[in-house]
């Protein structure tokens, strides 16, 4: 098997603060010798979630073995995710926002047409659904668990609190039309084919488009961590990868000025 060195778009700074937090870890359950040090199994996990690198991959290129590249990988992501905000921290960060804005994905997983309870119909697939909260810049706030890819949007948000949470703390929302009927801060854009709607509605419609565009930008930014690309594990583990992802993420975002 040939290996060969490569390189992953981010910065230093996330492999410093997983291998602080690596480090942490081993000291508190008393790990007193590994294969890797902290920095290299934090290296192995970053290429993992930002390029989806296979576990034997990872195997040949990290000198490990299989069960040891699953264990760092579990571990890994098992402390990033206990590090994740919940929605009560993440509304509380929203209301020094001008508003929010509010969307859904479908992240792809490796499941067969049995698997009725992952199968969405608006995409076609079999997947998890996702709700995301991102600022009026279109970073990432906060996103929720994973539920299976049947659930629809509008029934996501409200199975999370989201909707609640949000008019509790009377917090502007944007967000696109599988979310009429949500009431509360949740705008969405007036309903009916174009050509039926008043010129006003039109502009309306026009000026909600520019806006819940940068929740786009932000499910992307989430996205371009390749391992969502098509999960191919067991289904429950995708409330952590992406809790992980997103710690991961803030700490990008905390370097940028606001």
């Amino acid at each position: 098997m040939l290996v060969y060195p490569s390189a992953i778009d981010l910065s230093s700074s996330h492999l410093r603060f997983l291998t602080r937090q690596l480090t942490a870890h081993r000291r508190q359950i008393g790990s007193r010798w590994r294969k890797l040090n902290p920095g290299r199994q934090a290296l192995l996990v970053l290429a993992h979630l930002r390029y989806g690198d296979t576990h034997s991959r990872l195997t040949a290129g990290f000198d490990v073995g299989l069960a040891t590249v699953c264990r760092y990988i579990h571990e890994a992501v098992r402390l990033l995710a206990a590090l994740a905000p919940d929605l009560a921290e993440a509304t509380r960060v929203a209301s020094r926002k001008a508003y929010v804005i509010l969307d859904g994905t479908l992240l792809r997983i490796d499941r067969i047409a049995a698997d009725r309870p992952y199968y969405s119909g608006k995409h076609k697939r079999h997947g998890m659904n996702v709700q995301v909260l991102a600022d009026p810049a279109g970073r990432l706030i906060w996103t929720s668990p994973a539920l299976p890819g049947s659930a629809h949007d509008l029934t996501a948000a409200r199975t999370h609190g989201i909707i609640n949470a949000l008019t509790a703390a009377d917090i502007p929302c944007w967000a696109d039309k599988a979310y009429r009927g949500a009431g509360g801060p949740i705008r969405v854009p007036y309903r009916g084919k174009w050509h039926n709607l008043s010129p006003g509605q039109q502009a309306v419609n026009r000026a909600h488009a520019r806006i819940r565009a940068l929740g786009e930008r932000a499910v992307s930014l989430l996205k371009g961590w390749k391992i969502l690309a098509k999960l191919r594990c067991c289904p429950r583990r995708a409330t952590a990868i992406v809790a992980a992802i997103l710690v991961l993420h803030h700490i990008e975002t905390r370097r940028q000025p606001r």
